[in-house]
């Protein structure tokens, strides 16, 4: 090799960009800022030019309500059956267990009992990497479960709805679970026992149409996506365009079908005081805050 070579050669190993690790930066779609991921896990990812909430977990959402060391996960081993011998591209016994696999969850519901700002609560949580947080026998099932927790143990209800809705693989049964959860959260309201519902991103279907919107209170994260139906087949009904926006959670909120807007930094401050309301003061049978 001659000097001209060896030179060059040193020149390339000095000109040799760093390894620099994946996954550093991500960008926001919505005003297309690039964001450092750990200063996005420092702002519960949430774009810090925009204020665009980007996906959070199931995992990262209990952190952010549920007092440390409080929870409890309930109703486990409960798995969906493929009753109707679906299959489509591939059968839904396939699709389950590729799910399962994937996420380490039985469905896509989790189910729990905690403190929330020491506040006894049962928390429901869909998941969206389980099959779009699509509600099948199993996701109405384990809620029918929780809410009948609340009923037994006179707790708040909490469920935060994530979801493409009805799981269409199991086609009615599917469909009967919009109106189990619903008759059982017409007990907890003869119960006065308060249900809050948490509508994040995306939030549509047979969830939206049962009991993402039956709360007591209903609160949306930012920018949420919300509605029953696509854009499309609602155009296609109606026969007339629609308003820009319409199933965005700032359009349900001037509407009246939403409560509140909270951004996740001010969740769980918001949860706890809206509890407070139901219990302070008033003679309700729901289990007060723990007092160290």
């Amino acid at each position: 090799m001659s000097w001209l070579d060896q030179a060059a050669k040193g020149i390339k190993a000095l000109t040799r960009k760093k390894d620099i690790p994946d996954n550093l930066w991500r960008k926001c779609p919505s005003c297309s800022e690039i964001l450092y991921h750990r200063e996005l896990e420092r702002n519960l990812w949430v774009c810090g030019a925009c204020g665009h909430h980007l996906p959070f977990t199931t995992e990262q959402y209990l952190e952010l309500l549920i007092d440390a060391g409080t929870w409890q996960e309930t109703h486990r081993g409960i798995v969906s059956k493929d009753s109707l011998g679906f299959k489509d591209s591939k059968s839904y016994k396939d699709r389950i267990k590729a799910s399962r696999k994937k996420t380490g969850k039985d469905d896509a519901v989790l189910t729990g009992k905690g403190e929330l700002e020491q506040i006894p609560v049962v928390v429901s949580m869909l998941d969206f990497t389980f099959m779009g947080g699509s509600m099948g026998s199993v996701v109405g099932e384990k809620i029918a479960r929780a809410l009948l927790d609340s009923l037994r143990d006179r707790s708040a209800n909490i469920i935060l709805s994530r979801s493409g809705g009805a799981r269409m693989q199991e086609s009615l049964l599917s469909l009967m679970q919009m109106a189990k959860t619903s008759a059982v959260l017409a007990r907890l309201r003869n119960e006065a026992i308060p249900y809050i519902s948490i509508l994040t991103h995306p939030t549509t279907g047979g969830v939206t149409a049962s009991f993402a919107m039956l709360g007591d209170v209903i609160i949306a994260e930012p920018g949420a996506l919300i509605g029953f139906a696509g854009p499309r087949v609602i155009k296609q009904t109606i026969n007339s365009d629609l308003p820009d926006g319409f199933q965005s959670s700032e359009f349900l909120l001037e509407h009246g079908m939403v409560d509140q807007i909270v951004t996740r930094k001010e969740l769980k401050q918001t949860l706890a005081r809206m509890l407070r309301w139901c219990v302070a003061g008033r003679d309700v049978s729901v289990r007060q805050p723990i007092r160290g």
